[in-house]
């Protein structure tokens, strides 16, 4: 017994130090948030670990108070414990950071604020944050410098408002833009420095700096330049030519580029041989192999005949075709010796040609246009043929072909996603030409009539002279050949110098490719004619009776037309002949044979020449009547401009007064010099030279050829084609004047 109630004392002593300390353990109340005004208190503890219940823990309370701040949404934090019976309650004290509420420049002019505003990422709303600020200094700093300010300095200011909030401003001063004092060439012994600048775009600040732009660095053409340079001296022999870096240094308002190249010795062109499997035999095979005619070694020749080669391959299905240049020099005779290495790999069919992207365009419409088909072998030529004449459709604002690996190493599949635009226009508006005079015009046109690719048209335009009234459609691939058929009615009125004509007709079209770019057309054409008001001389002479006139005619044509783009061509040519015969019934009666050339070639900068020619023969059949409006006049600005609408030509002479007659033959000349003002907008300026002139054997006809010259605008609008021009006569006859302005809405030559 005595025992039993040791044990029990023992184990009373041992258990008090632990009753003791159950008694001393301290629980959280509660967590509480003070002083927050925007932000909620659940979003503060979120990131906390002491809860209400917990033991009281001063370690973990150290931690929260630092993850509090860490938030970054406060400038201070604090924490108070409050120790009631119930435990203690943890109180977090903040002091929160201002939020932005606006972001202000000042002192930028180079750079708008709207620029800027895209070029930093603080925005309204945002927490204060120094370091961000700061960062954003230096993001300004370096747009500034992209731009050549490498002076400017940025500072900040904040103007504290109510409710924790402020105004930010950045303070920028931009400085003088730092240009280009000097370009300085280290080792080039062969080309002198200003030869060498002269191959670069970047240049030193010149006198007209400030309307040029000269002395100003873009990095990015600067390293262009650097690869023109090492392109120029590799294009002229020296196949070892190194151009280093250029070093750049800022000093003051000034920028210093210095460019160290290594010439090397020039290698004259040595042996041009080829290696691997031929397509065809090696002799004819190397005769399309350019380099070995020059000179020297010249690298973009090289690159030209591996081009040449590989297209040569692909186009014969060998699309995997690896082609290769071995280049060795031999420096004690200063020769390169270049062996083209080529390798066919197995030939390439097409397996599917996919479509995409056209909603409207019906997708036979698209591939009646390729030259390329599914199951057959890859021709690199008919393919980039077949994106031209989809791009001369003029239904696509871009035609994209991503060619992929098919089922087998053998195969391709084609994929062509095309973006289309608007086809259909209609236009409404009046103007001035030097032919009708104040007129309005309207018109209704859809060159992709219900995605087929017919062509419907629909015009009225009335003015001080005329009033003409058209109606035509076009199906350019009957029964689903490249047949083209179309249909033409019209109606037109109009108030000649010396007579009035009222008619109407009609016509019928066929064509049908012949060559490549080529098409003939045969024309069939019915005319009726009310011819009125006749000056009272030409019905003495016999010129023009007031009669009806009746026209049956049949023509036929070839035209061949390789232009990259109908409206506003820049490259390609336009040929055509025409023989027409009026015959076939009623009373007039006349065989007419003319030919048209238009050759269109890129230059320089954007710029584009243009050389037009056109003639033409006419006379009469048979007891038939040729009308007056069938011969050929010109002057005015279809044709030699300067003069006057059917000036230039014969004339006849009835009591010492001229009066003109059209002529049986024709030449004309015109010469333009195209060059944008706006691309963008389709505004082109223009200098032109016209000679011309058409002779009868009846009357008196000037001798030679009647030319002019001049300037002017055109404006390719949503109306259509604008003109004004001014065109100065070159030795002008009595009475003639020395030149007009003239004005057109419609079509050139």
């Amino acid at each position: 017994m005595q025992k039993c109630i040791g044990l029990i004392i023992l184990g009373l002593i041992l258990l008090k130090p632990l009753v003791s300390g159950a008694e001393d353990t301290v629980l959280i109340n509660q967590v509480l948030v003070e002083d927050n005004q925007r932000i909620e208190d659940d979003a503060i503890l979120r990131g906390t670990r002491a809860k209400a219940g917990d033991v009281y823990n001063e370690a973990l309370l150290s931690e929260d108070l630092q993850a509090i701040y860490n938030m970054g949404w406060f400038d201070d934090v604090r924490v108070e414990v409050e120790k009631t019976d119930d435990g203690n309650t943890i109180i977090f004290i903040v002091k929160e950071k201002p939020t932005i509420r606006e972001i202000n420049f000042l002192g930028n002019v180079t750079i708008d604020d709207e620029e800027l505003t895209e070029n930093v990422d603080i925005t309204s709303g945002s927490i204060l944050n120094i370091f961000k600020i700061r960062r954003n200094i230096k993001m300004i700093e370096s747009l500034y410098k992209d731009k050549n300010y490498h002076n400017v300095t940025v500072s900040y200011k904040l103007d504290p408002l109510e409710d924790s909030q402020a105004n930010l401003e950045f303070e920028i001063e931009e400085g003088e833009k730092v240009r280009i004092k000097t370009i300085t060439f280290d080792g080039n012994s062969d080309y002198d420095s200003e030869e060498l600048k002269d191959r670069m775009e970047t240049d030193e600040k010149g006198f007209f700096s400030w309307l040029t732009s000269s002395g100003e660095l873009n990095r990015e053409e600067l390293q262009q330049d650097i690869y023109r340079l090492s392109a120029f001296y590799q294009n002229n022999g020296y196949a070892e030519a190194r151009i280093g870096e250029p070093e750049i240094e800022y000093k003051d308002e000034w920028i210093y580029i210095f460019i160290k190249i290594k010439e090397g010795p020039r290698f004259k062109m040595g042996l041009v041989d080829l290696e691997g499997e031929f397509i065809i035999p090696k002799e004819e095979l190397i005769t399309h192999v350019m380099v070995g005619a020059e000179d020297y070694f010249n690298r973009d020749i090289i690159r030209q005949d591996v081009l040449a080669l590989t297209d040569m391959y692909a186009d014969r299905g060998y699309a995997h075709a690896d082609i290769y240049p071995e280049v060795g020099t031999d420096p004690e005779n200063l020769t390169v010796n270049i062996t083209f290495h080529l390798t066919k790999n197995d030939p390439v069919y097409f397996e599917r040609i996919n479509i995409s992207g056209n909603t409207k365009t019906r997708d036979k419409v698209i591939r009646r246009e390729l030259r390329i088909y599914e199951q057959e072998l890859y021709s690199s030529q008919r393919l980039k043929r077949s994106v031209a004449d989809l791009h001369r459709l003029d239904y696509f604002e871009d035609v994209k072909v991503k060619p992929m690996r098919g089922s087998a190493e053998d195969q391709m599949v084609l994929d062509i996603e095309v973006v289309e635009k608007s086809t259909g226009t209609f236009t409404f508006g009046g103007g001035y030409s030097a032919v009708d005079k104040l007129y309005v015009m309207a018109s209704v046109t859809e060159r992709n009539f219900l995605g087929r690719g017919q062509i419907l048209e629909l015009a009225v335009q009335t003015g001080g002279t005329s009033r003409q009234y058209s109606l035509g459609f076009t199906e350019p691939w009957m029964f689903d050949i490249p047949l083209s058929a179309g249909i033409d009615a019209y109606k037109m009125e109009r108030d000649y110098d010396d007579y009035d004509r009222d008619s109407f007709g009609g016509a019928l079209r066929v064509g049908y490719p012949l060559f490549d770019f080529t098409r003939g057309y045969v024309k069939y054409a019915y005319d009726v004619s009310e011819v009125t008001n006749v000056l009272a001389v030409y019905e003495e002479l016999g010129y023009i009776p007031e009669q009806k006139n009746v026209e049956s005619s049949i023509a036929f044509s070839m035209v061949y037309d390789s232009r990259n783009r109908q409206f506003n061509p820049s490259e390609g040519s336009r040929h055509s002949l025409t023989l027409k015969y009026a015959g076939l019934g009623g009373n007039v009666g006349y065989t007419k044979a003319t030919a048209e050339t238009g050759w269109y070639f890129p230059l320089f900068w954007g710029t584009v020449g243009f050389l037009h020619g056109e003639g033409g023969y006419i006379w009469e059949n048979s007891n038939k009547y040729l009308p007056d409006y069938e011969r050929f006049y010109l002057g005015g600005i279809n044709s030699v401009r300067g003069f006057d609408w059917r000036e230039v030509g014969p004339t006849i002479k009835n009591n010492n007064i001229e009066f003109d007659i059209g002529g049986t033959e024709f030449v004309q000349f015109n010469a333009e010099f195209l060059f944008p003002i706006i691309k963008e907008s389709g505004l082109v300026g223009l200098f032109f030279y016209d000679a011309g002139n058409a002779w009868a054997d009846e009357g008196e006809s000037v001798s030679g050829l009647r030319d002019s010259y001049g300037f002017g605008i055109r404006w390719f609008s949503p109306m259509g084609p604008l003109r004004l021009e001014r065109g100065y006569i070159i030795d002008p006859q009595p009475d003639e004047g020395t030149g007009r302005w003239e004005f057109s809405m419609g079509g050139s030559f």
